[in-house]
């Protein structure tokens, strides 16, 4: 049994999917300007572990998993401009393009990095427009959107739920949010559905000019047609499904996201898709809304001018494995405030490096001979993820299996937490602490070897004693010598040894 946090209902529920069949998931995707900082790649772990959970208990093809790139905003605006003001000579599309499609590729391998799988579908905000005109096209007829001076816009006092996720009244927002008050607008809390584009800003053809879409209406349409019209078409949905249209099982981003994005989100979709039995659409849309806390560095909030941003490409640039950014990320729960800290870094880096020791040397032991399975991942693993995603009790179980050296539990159930060693691998076969355990592996050879003639196994023993201390498992055969980091390896005991 499946149970999340229901920031909808702000209680903890059993799962239930509309069809078991076809599970569907929308996550909001990037804003692809720039690179994706520290932030902004927690929700992508933190819902590619339930994507995980998901294909795990309902299988692999039964689950459809949808993340966005909003490839129109202001924002790429900007940045094309600035390229084209510091004298590049295309066109602001072709470089609202390229920047575009430069960002993708970044985020792409940066996430890749972490470890997460690629959704089943990363749709691009620009290939929906006809999808978004004809849905504001359908609220402005039924009341709940109007048109001014080339604006559309969503008449949030029609929408008498509006408010529900977040917890607020619209009074309440208005007093204590900024909002942009414009002459176009009935109401100062009315938000933007389309916009009119000057002639060097990217536009499209529609009812009220040429114009672009508003950030909002972008997710709305693109999770109706690939989370209920797609799979509809395709024969994808059992008769539960189709007895439930429009609508689909989760929802997540960031808590930065639920007012206004997600609030607005609600009220355009179920207004869009109410029915006379359904007049407020409360059946519509998203089942269940997941929203992971924010993240601070060394307990402040990450900030250029503070000196403490990062990206995740710097983070890996200087050295740090994807694996081991991924480990602090599951270290907290999704729904609490997350601290990343070098010390929290250098930790996970120790207890990975110490269950990749682990498994290694269960390699070469011939104890691991077979690629694991599902049915060898531990169930206190899937238990402890399936409780709301309590990745941080699952990282207590995958301890307490490296303790008691399960060496192909300990292998299956990291893999099903998403790491695959590859980068902390890397990582380690050319880092210090690697040539240092290279050297001393040496140099209790050479130990060794004189002991077997002089019979003086003093030296030996000292080093292998020290070699304990620092968290090194010593194994010596008629082979030679093999030094593995054991779980409480400690790399900063191996300066006195060298």
């Amino acid at each position: 049994m499946i149970r999340l946090h229901n920031s909808k209902t702000r209680v903890k529920e059993e799962f239930t999917p509309i069809d078991p069949n076809n599970v569907r998931m929308y996550v909001c995707g990037p804003t692809v300007y720039d690179r994706a900082h520290l932030g902004n790649g927690r929700p992508v772990v933190v819902f590619d572990v339930l994507f995980r959970l998901l294909r795990h208990v309902y299988g692999e093809g039964h689950v459809t998993y949808v993340r966005n790139f909003t490839d129109v905003d202001d924002k790429i605006n900007a940045t094309a401009l600035a390229r084209k003001a510091a004298g590049d000579p295309r066109s602001l599309e072709a470089l609202i393009h390229e920047r575009t499609e430069e960002t993708i590729g970044w985020y792409h391998a940066d996430m890749d990095a972490l470890g997460a799988l690629r959704p089943t579908h990363e749709p691009r905000a620009t290939e929906y427009i006809g999808a978004m005109v004809a849905m504001i096209e359908d609220l402005i007829a039924k009341g709940h959107a109007y048109a001014k001076e080339g604006h559309a816009l969503f008449r949030v006092r029609s929408y008498k739920d509006y408010g529900a996720l977040s917890g607020r009244s619209v009074d309440d927002m208005i007093a204590g949010a900024r909002v942009e008050v414009a002459p176009f607008k009935e109401d100062p809390m009315d938000f933007v559905l389309w916009k009119p584009s000057s002639g060097d800003e990217p536009g499209w053809d529609s009812p009220w000019g040429r114009g672009r879409p508003g950030w909002h209406i972008e997710c709305s349409a693109m999770a109706d047609d690939l989370l209920w019209q797609k799979p509809k078409k395709d024969g994808q949905l059992s008769n539960a499904g189709l007895q439930h249209p429009h609508s689909f099982d989760i929802h997540g981003g960031g808590l930065d996201l639920q007012f206004p994005h997600h609030e607005n989100e609600i009220a355009q979709s179920c207004c869009a898709h109410a029915t006379e039995d359904d007049p407020l659409g409360r059946s519509k849309f998203a089942q269940y809304w997941m929203h992971n806390e924010m993240l601070q560095v060394e307990g402040k909030k990450m900030s250029k001018s503070l000196g403490n941003f990062f990206t995740v490409r710097d983070l890996l640039d200087q050295g740090v494995p994807g694996e081991v950014i991924r480990f602090v990320y599951l270290s907290t729960h999704y729904s609490k405030p997350m601290d990343w800290t070098s010390t929290k870094a250098q930790q996970a880096l120790e207890a990975l490096s110490g269950f990749l020791g682990l498994v290694t040397k269960a390699v070469k032991a011939g104890e691991i001979d077979r690629p694991v399975t599902a049915a060898d991942i531990d169930p206190l693993i899937i238990e402890a993820v399936a409780d709301d995603l309590n990745t941080s009790q699952a990282i207590t179980v995958l301890h307490k299996l490296a303790r008691e050296k399960q060496a192909i539990t300990l292998l299956a159930s990291l893999n099903f937490l998403g790491f695959d060693f590859s980068t902390i691998d890397a990582y380690w076969e050319g880092n210090d602490a690697s040539v240092a355990l290279t050297a001393l592996g040496a140099e209790l050879s050479r130990l060794r070897e004189e002991a077997m003639v002089t019979k003086d196994f003093a030296k030996v023993d000292e080093l292998k004693a020290a070699l304990t201390m620092a968290g090194i498992e010593v194994r010596m055969s008629k082979a030679g010598v093999e030094l593995f980091p054991a779980p409480n390896f400690d790399p900063t005991k191996l300066e006195a040894l060298k």
